[in-house]
């Protein structure tokens, strides 16, 4: 295994309601490079009314991040990224600010409530893509409207969405119904990412070695390449500007 990625996790210090210093960003670094990870884009909040950190504070704390993390961890690789939480002005934001995608493309991790109706998820992943964007549905297994029907999951991944569960859903520390519903995103083609959403080292750890190890022994090698591997390298690979820039 050379390379394996965490495309969404909450690292970067003091910026959302992850990782809360420095040190602690950099005990969850060690963390997940202890689990095998070599490649991650890290995703901060951002929720209108809840989570609006400044770009001059994400992009600073960013850097600092990534130069300690380059002398503590050389072989691994940072990028910036962001879990954009729906609205309706999204498209406006998105265009605006780089910031708010991934690495600087036009992949964005896109996050809906549990309270967003199927309508509203529909219309606001077609708004994305029908502006260019290429949206990645944040851990899909919280909206009940994806949860709750295969259907309307292939709906979404049709019309050019993308579906990323989490690594605790995975390995059933979500319970035994959310795995089973990961599973069948799988059975049936439907999922593209696995990330730690990982905010700390206690309640809201990494796992996400532990996933890879259940879906390379459910669903072969090939198959979790594609998950925490390929797909996450094409989104930095379709970065628009440098490593040093995102």
């Amino acid at each position: 295994m050379d390379k394996m990625f965490d495309m969404h996790c909450h690292i970067i210090y003091d910026v959302d309601d992850g990782a809360r210093s420095l040190e602690e960003s950099l005990a969850i670094l060690r963390e997940e490079r202890r689990q095998g990870v070599t490649d991650i884009i890290l995703t901060p909040h951002l929720r209108l009314g809840m989570f609006e950190a400044s770009r001059d504070r994400v992009e600073r704390h960013f850097k600092v991040l990534r130069h300690e993390a380059r002398e503590h961890f050389p072989e691994m690789n940072l990028y910036l990224g962001c879990e954009f939480h729906s609205n309706m002005d999204m498209t406006d934001m998105l265009a605006e600010d780089a910031r708010y995608r991934m690495a600087g493309t036009d992949y964005v991790l896109l996050e809906f409530s549990g309270a967003h109706p199927a309508d509203y998820i529909r219309e606001r992943t077609y708004s994305l893509i029908s502006h260019g964007y290429r949206p990645i549905i944040a851990h899909c297994e919280r909206c009940h409207p994806i949860y709750s029907s295969l259907r309307f999951a292939g709906e979404l991944f049709d019309m050019g969405a993308e579906l990323q569960v989490n690594a605790d859903t995975v390995c059933g520390r979500e319970g035994w119904s959310m795995k089973r519903f990961a599973v069948k995103l799988m059975k049936e083609g439907l999922l593209s990412y696995v990330g730690s959403d990982a905010h700390n080292l206690r309640d809201r750890a990494v796992h996400i070695g532990e996933a890879r190890t259940y879906i390379e022994k459910k669903a072969g090698g090939s198959y979790a390449r594609r998950l925490f591997e390929i797909n996450p390298q094409r989104i930095v690979d379709a970065s628009c500007g440098t490593k040093e820039d995102y």
